[in-house]
């Protein structure tokens, strides 16, 4: 079992397999991208399944794929047909922009790989063609659809950004009135590749909710695991629910049970801070499943209690992009 230096039980790993995306969303980088990580430094499917199967046997029991966009790697379905089988790791979820999906979608069914959150940062087509700079929204809204008909457990990432996307928090909230969805709605982060930087937002969780609440007074909060970043909330006849995640705010650092690997194999114990260490030489290296273990713990024994803490340690931590640190 990992405990952190805070007697925080780590046991839920998110688990970047690509730094890459196929969209260029203004919030997360520039125009011209990034200087994505050559394939060499990588971690390859091989080396995260191992990984994986090294940190679920220190207590990991959740994984969650990251990327970039996980199904940019062509390989992925490799890797989640490896983890449907490894033994004490009950809860395997994937993030996805929905783009690339579709043609997975049934063998995802068929291994029981049923959580998938969709990131969909607008409900109207010309706003999603605004931020993503890319031309996807029927195909993301086809698979969208098809994703939730098939009875998977859709989650949608909605990250409130001020004077792009804020007139369409309540159409988008109608996804939960007519489909068995959680639509969540993120407050923004400036990980961004450096091309925009904040120290305040306007839309934060609390005026997410008061603009909700303008049109839906009669919502109601719902219990949820001590664990969760999200607040959940119901509203009386939606089929779904909806939630904040105070990403900005950072109110749920106290039970934060999280561990990041990167793509390139960077161990990242909180947002808001640099990698603790790089596991991608030891796992190619003698001895490594050992060597692996004793890293992770070095990490884990020395995380920041809160992600203020840690960006005060870490000042140009923002220069990053969360397309590189995994989301």
């Amino acid at each position: 079992m990992l405990i952190d230096n805070h007697n925080r039980r780590i046991n839920y790993l998110r688990l970047a397999v690509t730094d890459r995306c196929n969209l260029r969303c203004n919030y997360c980088m520039p125009a011209e991208g990034i200087n994505f990580a050559k394939n060499d430094k990588l971690l390859t499917i091989e080396e995260l399944k191992v990984l994986s199967e090294i940190l679920v046997d220190q207590g990991i029991d959740k994984i969650r794929i990251t990327g970039g966009e996980p199904f940019v790697r062509k390989d992925l379905m490799d890797l989640l047909r490896h983890l449907a089988n490894l033994e004490g790791l009950k809860d395997i979820s994937v993030t996805t922009n929905a783009t690339l999906i579709g043609p997975y979608i049934d063998e995802l069914k068929a291994l029981g790989i049923k959580n998938i959150n969709v990131s969909l940062d607008a409900i109207n087509k010309a706003t999603f063609e605004r931020i993503t700079r890319r031309d996807q929204y029927d195909t993301v809204h086809n698979n969208l659809i098809r994703l939730i008909s098939e009875g998977f457990n859709v989650r949608i990432n909605f990250i409130a950004l001020d004077g792009q996307n804020t007139q369409d928090i309540l159409p988008v909230l109608e996804l939960a009135k007519h489909y068995p969805v959680s639509v969540r709605f993120l407050e923004e982060m400036p990980f961004n590749g450096g091309s925009k930087s904040f120290q305040k937002i306007t839309w934060d969780y609390k005026h997410i909710l008061e603009h909700i609440k303008k049109e839906y007074p009669d919502y109601y909060k719902l219990d949820s695991p001590k664990t969760s970043t999200s607040i959940n909330y119901k509203i009386p006849g939606f089929k779904g629910t909806f939630g904040v995640i105070p990403s900005f705010s950072r109110t749920f650092c106290g039970s934060c049970n999280r561990l990041r690997v990167s793509a390139t194999g960077d161990v990242i114990t909180c947002l808001y801070a640099k990698a603790s260490a790089n596991l991608r030489d030891i796992m190619r290296g003698e001895d490594s499943e050992n060597r692996v273990k004793e890293q992770v713990l070095k990490a884990v024994g020395s995380r920041a209690k809160t992600g203020f803490e840690a960006q005060e340690k870490y000042k140009d931590v923002f220069s990053n992009s969360m397309t590189s640190i995994g989301g």
